[in-house]
Protein backbone atom coordinates (compact mmCIF):
# COMPACT_ATOMS: atom_id res chain seq x y z
CA UNK A 1 0.00 0.00 0.00
CA UNK A 2 1.69 3.35 -1.04
CA UNK A 3 0.92 6.71 0.92
CA UNK A 4 -1.83 7.86 -1.69
CA UNK A 5 -3.96 4.54 -0.85
CA UNK A 6 -3.11 4.84 2.81
CA UNK A 7 -4.89 8.57 2.57
CA UNK A 8 -7.56 6.84 1.04
CA UNK A 9 -8.50 4.31 3.83
CA UNK A 10 -7.20 7.23 6.90
CA UNK A 11 -10.48 9.17 5.02
CA UNK A 12 -12.85 6.13 4.23
CA UNK A 13 -12.44 5.10 8.41
CA UNK A 14 -12.38 8.47 9.54
CA UNK A 15 -15.90 9.21 7.67
CA UNK A 16 -17.86 6.13 7.93
CA UNK A 17 -15.84 4.22 11.26
CA UNK A 18 -15.75 7.68 12.98
CA UNK A 19 -18.32 9.60 12.14
CA UNK A 20 -16.01 12.77 11.43
CA UNK A 21 -17.27 15.72 9.20
CA UNK A 22 -15.25 16.23 5.72
CA UNK A 23 -14.19 19.76 7.80
CA UNK A 24 -12.42 17.88 10.69
CA UNK A 25 -11.00 15.20 8.02
CA UNK A 26 -9.98 17.96 6.36
CA UNK A 27 -7.97 19.55 9.20
CA UNK A 28 -6.68 16.40 10.67
CA UNK A 29 -4.87 15.29 7.44
CA UNK A 30 -4.24 18.76 6.35
CA UNK A 31 -5.99 17.92 2.75
CA UNK A 32 -8.36 20.53 0.99
CA UNK A 33 -12.12 20.12 1.73
CA UNK A 34 -12.30 18.89 -2.56
CA UNK A 35 -9.48 16.34 -2.01
CA UNK A 36 -11.60 14.93 0.90
CA UNK A 37 -14.38 14.68 -1.47
CA UNK A 38 -12.53 13.06 -4.37
CA UNK A 39 -11.24 10.07 -1.91
CA UNK A 40 -14.44 9.51 -0.25
CA UNK A 41 -16.16 8.99 -4.41
CA UNK A 42 -13.12 6.97 -5.30
CA UNK A 43 -13.63 4.35 -1.87
CA UNK A 44 -17.21 4.38 -3.03
CA UNK A 45 -16.59 3.73 -6.85
CA UNK A 46 -13.51 0.70 -6.18
CA UNK A 47 -16.29 -1.08 -3.63
CA UNK A 48 -13.50 -0.19 -0.34
CA UNK A 49 -16.11 0.94 1.54
CA UNK A 50 -19.11 -1.30 1.84
CA UNK A 51 -20.57 -2.73 5.35
CA UNK A 52 -17.04 -2.02 6.43
CA UNK A 53 -13.98 -1.15 4.81
CA UNK A 54 -12.62 -3.53 2.86
CA UNK A 55 -8.75 -4.31 3.33
CA UNK A 56 -5.66 -5.27 5.06
CA UNK A 57 -5.45 -1.46 5.64
CA UNK A 58 -8.26 -1.35 8.52
CA UNK A 59 -5.76 -2.76 11.03
CA UNK A 60 -2.91 -0.47 9.85
CA UNK A 61 -5.23 2.77 10.27
CA UNK A 62 -6.39 1.19 13.70
CA UNK A 63 -2.72 0.50 15.26
CA UNK A 64 -1.95 4.59 13.48
CA UNK A 65 -4.80 5.46 15.80
CA UNK A 66 -3.60 4.19 18.64
CA UNK A 67 0.08 5.01 18.35
CA UNK A 68 -0.94 8.89 17.46
CA UNK A 69 -3.45 8.69 20.86
CA UNK A 70 -0.83 6.76 23.01
CA UNK A 71 2.52 8.78 21.99
CA UNK A 72 1.02 11.94 21.78
CA UNK A 73 1.92 12.04 17.85
CA UNK A 74 0.53 14.61 14.81
CA UNK A 75 0.33 11.60 12.53
CA UNK A 76 1.48 7.86 11.92
CA UNK A 77 1.85 5.95 8.96
CA UNK A 78 1.90 1.93 9.48
CA UNK A 79 3.25 -0.06 6.16
CA UNK A 80 2.95 -3.28 5.79
CA UNK A 81 6.02 -5.32 7.24
CA UNK A 82 8.64 -6.36 4.38
CA UNK A 83 9.82 -10.12 4.60
CA UNK A 84 13.32 -8.43 3.85
CA UNK A 85 15.05 -4.72 3.27
CA UNK A 86 12.58 -3.14 5.89
CA UNK A 87 14.87 -0.50 5.92
CA UNK A 88 14.25 0.55 1.53
CA UNK A 89 10.22 -0.18 2.15
CA UNK A 90 9.72 2.33 5.17
CA UNK A 91 11.96 4.87 2.84
CA UNK A 92 9.76 4.59 -0.24
CA UNK A 93 6.68 4.95 2.39
CA UNK A 94 8.69 7.92 4.06
CA UNK A 95 9.47 9.60 0.50
CA UNK A 96 5.37 9.54 -0.25
CA UNK A 97 4.55 11.12 3.15
CA UNK A 98 7.32 13.50 2.51
CA UNK A 99 6.33 14.88 -1.21
CA UNK A 100 2.36 14.92 0.01
CA UNK A 101 3.71 17.45 2.61
CA UNK A 102 6.13 19.51 0.74
CA UNK A 103 5.08 23.20 0.43
CA UNK A 104 7.10 25.85 -2.15
CA UNK A 105 10.71 26.50 -1.07
CA UNK A 106 10.53 24.52 2.42
CA UNK A 107 13.78 23.83 3.94
CA UNK A 108 13.60 20.07 4.95
CA UNK A 109 16.25 19.04 7.71
CA UNK A 110 18.05 15.88 7.08
CA UNK A 111 19.73 13.52 9.99
CA UNK A 112 22.69 11.04 10.04
CA UNK A 113 21.58 7.48 9.18
CA UNK A 114 20.82 4.97 6.50
CA UNK A 115 17.07 5.62 6.71
CA UNK A 116 17.01 8.94 5.60
CA UNK A 117 19.48 8.57 3.16
CA UNK A 118 17.66 6.01 1.57
CA UNK A 119 14.29 7.79 1.95
CA UNK A 120 16.20 10.96 0.39
CA UNK A 121 17.17 9.25 -2.96
CA UNK A 122 13.47 8.39 -2.76
CA UNK A 123 12.30 11.39 -2.83
CA UNK A 124 11.10 12.75 -6.54
CA UNK A 125 11.52 17.16 -6.88
CA UNK A 126 9.43 19.16 -9.30
CA UNK A 127 9.97 22.18 -10.51
CA UNK A 128 6.61 24.01 -8.85
CA UNK A 129 7.96 22.52 -5.86
CA UNK A 130 11.72 23.16 -5.17
CA UNK A 131 13.09 22.58 -1.45
CA UNK A 132 16.33 23.20 0.19
CA UNK A 133 18.27 19.93 2.26
CA UNK A 134 19.82 21.46 5.50
CA UNK A 135 22.01 18.60 7.95
CA UNK A 136 21.74 18.10 11.01
CA UNK A 137 24.88 16.98 11.30
CA UNK A 138 28.75 16.51 10.57
CA UNK A 139 29.90 13.71 8.64
CA UNK A 140 27.58 13.04 6.02
CA UNK A 141 29.32 13.50 2.89
CA UNK A 142 28.94 9.94 2.27
CA UNK A 143 24.87 10.66 2.25
CA UNK A 144 25.26 13.43 0.57
CA UNK A 145 25.76 11.49 -2.95
CA UNK A 146 22.28 10.25 -2.38
CA UNK A 147 20.79 13.85 -1.92
CA UNK A 148 22.31 15.25 -4.56
CA UNK A 149 21.36 11.86 -6.83
CA UNK A 150 17.67 12.41 -6.31
CA UNK A 151 15.71 12.70 -10.14
CA UNK A 152 18.98 12.52 -11.09
CA UNK A 153 17.78 9.34 -13.27
CA UNK A 154 15.49 12.43 -15.10
CA UNK A 155 17.41 15.36 -16.22
CA UNK A 156 14.36 17.64 -16.56
CA UNK A 157 13.41 17.25 -12.68
CA UNK A 158 15.34 19.67 -10.45
CA UNK A 159 17.73 18.22 -8.08
CA UNK A 160 17.37 19.99 -3.92
CA UNK A 161 20.03 22.67 -2.54
CA UNK A 162 21.62 21.08 -0.29
CA UNK A 163 23.63 22.82 2.95
CA UNK A 164 25.78 20.62 4.80
CA UNK A 165 27.13 21.30 7.83
CA UNK A 166 31.36 21.39 7.19
CA UNK A 167 32.88 19.15 9.73
CA UNK A 168 33.59 15.70 10.76
CA UNK A 169 30.60 13.78 12.65
CA UNK A 170 32.81 13.43 15.68
CA UNK A 171 35.76 14.96 16.51
CA UNK A 172 39.08 13.55 18.84
CA UNK A 173 38.73 16.47 21.97
CA UNK A 174 36.14 18.47 23.22
CA UNK A 175 38.03 21.78 22.89
CA UNK A 176 38.00 20.78 19.17
CA UNK A 177 34.04 20.60 19.20
CA UNK A 178 33.24 23.55 20.50
CA UNK A 179 35.44 25.56 18.49
CA UNK A 180 33.85 24.05 15.17
CA UNK A 181 31.26 25.12 16.50
CA UNK A 182 31.88 28.47 16.96
CA UNK A 183 32.94 28.53 13.32
CA UNK A 184 30.64 31.17 11.16
CA UNK A 185 30.53 28.36 8.20
CA UNK A 186 28.89 25.91 10.66
CA UNK A 187 26.51 28.68 12.54
CA UNK A 188 24.89 29.55 9.27
CA UNK A 189 23.85 26.25 8.47
CA UNK A 190 22.71 25.31 11.98
CA UNK A 191 20.78 28.85 11.87
CA UNK A 192 19.06 27.41 8.39
CA UNK A 193 17.78 24.21 10.63
CA UNK A 194 15.66 26.66 12.72
CA UNK A 195 13.67 27.45 9.01
CA UNK A 196 12.82 24.18 8.60
CA UNK A 197 9.40 22.95 7.95
CA UNK A 198 9.76 19.46 8.50
CA UNK A 199 12.56 17.36 9.85
CA UNK A 200 13.54 13.90 8.72
CA UNK A 201 15.51 11.39 11.44
CA UNK A 202 16.46 7.68 11.84
CA UNK A 203 16.15 6.00 15.11
CA UNK A 204 18.80 3.27 15.54
CA UNK A 205 19.35 0.12 17.44
CA UNK A 206 22.39 -0.01 19.81
CA UNK A 207 23.98 -2.87 17.79
CA UNK A 208 26.32 -4.09 15.05
CA UNK A 209 23.16 -2.69 12.78
CA UNK A 210 23.86 1.26 13.83
CA UNK A 211 24.90 2.99 11.42
CA UNK A 212 27.56 4.75 13.59
CA UNK A 213 28.88 1.85 14.15
CA UNK A 214 29.10 0.29 10.12
CA UNK A 215 30.36 3.45 9.72
CA UNK A 216 33.46 2.98 12.31
CA UNK A 217 33.01 5.35 14.07
CA UNK A 218 32.30 3.19 17.26
CA UNK A 219 33.77 -0.20 18.06
CA UNK A 220 32.08 -3.67 19.02
CA UNK A 221 33.16 -2.82 22.70
CA UNK A 222 31.95 0.83 22.70
CA UNK A 223 28.59 -0.51 22.17
CA UNK A 224 28.82 -3.43 25.04
CA UNK A 225 29.24 -0.71 27.60
CA UNK A 226 26.66 1.52 25.69
CA UNK A 227 24.48 -1.59 26.35
CA UNK A 228 26.09 -1.63 29.67
CA UNK A 229 24.87 1.94 30.61
CA UNK A 230 21.02 1.46 29.95
CA UNK A 231 21.46 2.68 26.46
CA UNK A 232 18.51 0.97 23.80
CA UNK A 233 19.00 3.72 20.74
CA UNK A 234 20.18 6.80 19.19
CA UNK A 235 18.94 9.87 17.20
CA UNK A 236 21.49 11.97 15.52
CA UNK A 237 24.19 10.00 17.17
CA UNK A 238 23.43 10.21 20.45
CA UNK A 239 22.35 7.68 22.63
CA UNK A 240 19.45 7.05 24.83
CA UNK A 241 17.94 4.85 28.11
CA UNK A 242 14.44 3.12 27.61
CA UNK A 243 12.54 6.61 28.62
CA UNK A 244 14.44 8.46 26.04
CA UNK A 245 16.99 10.41 28.58
CA UNK A 246 20.22 10.85 26.86
CA UNK A 247 22.91 8.45 28.81
CA UNK A 248 26.22 9.70 30.37
CA UNK A 249 28.84 9.32 27.10
CA UNK A 250 32.00 10.93 26.61
CA UNK A 251 31.63 11.09 23.28
CA UNK A 252 28.86 13.28 23.23
CA UNK A 253 30.89 16.16 24.04
CA UNK A 254 32.65 15.62 21.07
CA UNK A 255 30.13 15.13 18.33
CA UNK A 256 29.01 17.72 15.96
CA UNK A 257 25.32 17.11 15.86
CA UNK A 258 22.42 18.91 16.47
CA UNK A 259 21.05 18.33 20.37
CA UNK A 260 18.65 16.51 20.91
CA UNK A 261 16.62 18.88 23.31
CA UNK A 262 17.08 20.97 19.98
CA UNK A 263 15.50 18.19 18.12
CA UNK A 264 12.17 18.80 20.22
CA UNK A 265 12.02 22.51 19.41
CA UNK A 266 12.20 21.60 15.78
CA UNK A 267 8.78 21.46 13.79
CA UNK A 268 7.27 18.42 12.36
CA UNK A 269 9.70 15.65 13.02
CA UNK A 270 8.94 12.58 11.07
CA UNK A 271 10.99 9.48 12.55
CA UNK A 272 11.55 7.14 9.85
CA UNK A 273 12.28 3.41 11.82
CA UNK A 274 10.91 -0.06 11.69
CA UNK A 275 11.87 -3.80 12.32
CA UNK A 276 11.49 -5.49 15.91
CA UNK A 277 15.22 -4.92 16.91
CA UNK A 278 14.44 -1.28 16.91
CA UNK A 279 11.43 -1.74 18.96
CA UNK A 280 12.92 -0.47 22.39
CA UNK A 281 14.63 1.91 20.54
CA UNK A 282 11.62 3.72 18.64
CA UNK A 283 9.71 3.47 22.21
CA UNK A 284 12.30 5.47 23.80
CA UNK A 285 12.35 8.45 21.13
CA UNK A 286 8.61 8.49 21.26
CA UNK A 287 8.15 8.23 25.25
CA UNK A 288 10.63 10.99 25.35
CA UNK A 289 8.94 13.31 22.63
CA UNK A 290 11.17 13.56 20.28
CA UNK A 291 9.25 12.89 17.20
CA UNK A 292 6.32 14.17 15.79
CA UNK A 293 5.24 11.54 13.27
CA UNK A 294 6.05 8.20 12.95
CA UNK A 295 6.70 6.17 10.20
CA UNK A 296 7.46 2.51 10.61
CA UNK A 297 5.95 -1.09 9.92
CA UNK A 298 3.00 -2.76 11.03
CA UNK A 299 4.82 -5.51 12.94
CA UNK A 300 7.15 -3.15 14.71
CA UNK A 301 4.06 -0.76 15.40
CA UNK A 302 2.02 -3.33 17.23
CA UNK A 303 5.21 -4.20 19.04
CA UNK A 304 5.16 -0.96 20.26
CA UNK A 305 1.83 -0.37 21.08
CA UNK A 306 1.67 -3.75 23.34
CA UNK A 307 4.90 -1.86 25.20
CA UNK A 308 2.46 1.01 25.99
CA UNK A 309 0.35 -1.89 27.45
CA UNK A 310 2.06 -3.42 30.03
Amino acid sequence: MNYEENLLFKVAWFYYMENKTQQQISEQLNLSRMKVVKYLETARNEGIVQFKIKSDGENRVKIEQLLMQKFNLKDAYVIPTASSNVNESIAKAAAQYIEGHLTPNCYINVGYGDTVSRTISNLVFSLDMPVSLVTLSGGVSCYTSAMAGANKSDSTKPTPQIYVVPAPLIVSNVELSQAIWEEKSVKEIISMTEMAYMTVVSIGAVDETATIFKDNKISKNELVLLRMNGAVGDILSQFFDKNGEKIEYELHDRLISTKLDTLKTMKNVIGVAGGLRKVHAIHGALKAGYLDVLITDEATAESLVDLVEI
